[in-house]
């Protein structure tokens, strides 16, 4: 039984590349803000806070957008802003050094969203075309 191989998929653009390399490393950079923030720079106690654990939903996409699947680049587009409405508030409501980490947390899920943002609108762009609209669209000869 032979079995068919999907076509050959177009090779990504420079663009794609950009948008994953940003998304993969500012997810990166707001796991070892968040862990740092919480465990030595400044915990909510000292000694370290069981709120490090806020990490983990971002470790979750991390094999998802390593294999470039679209899905998760659309859903972490969607809960970072949970991140972002952590960080203005603490930015707004916690002292120095806190403060600034939660300005960092901000600027980091801007990046983030954007990222995802350019990603996907990007692979949508340059989709091909599915073959039932191609159909309709080509001539037919009478």
């Amino acid at each position: 039984m032979h079995i068919a191989s999907p076509a050959p998929s177009t090779p990504p653009t420079a663009t794609v590349q950009l948008s994953r390399v940003l998304a993969v490393g500012s997810l990166v950079a707001l796991i070892v803000l968040c862990l740092a923030w919480e465990l030595w720079l400044a915990p909510l106690r000292p000694g370290g806070s069981w709120l490090a654990l806020k990490v983990l939903p971002l470790c979750l996409p991390m094999a998802g957008l390593l294999k470039n699947r679209m899905y998760t680049y659309r859903w972490v587009s969607l809960v970072v802003w949970l991140y972002f409405i952590e960080g203005v508030v603490r930015a707004w409501g916690d002292k120095a050094p806190g403060n600034y980490l939660a300005l960092a947390e901000v600027v980091l899920c801007l990046c983030l969203f954007a990222a995802c943002l350019l990603h996907v609108r990007t692979r949508q762009r340059n989709a091909p075309a599915p073959a039932v609209e191609a159909q309709a669209a080509a001539p037919t000869v009478s």
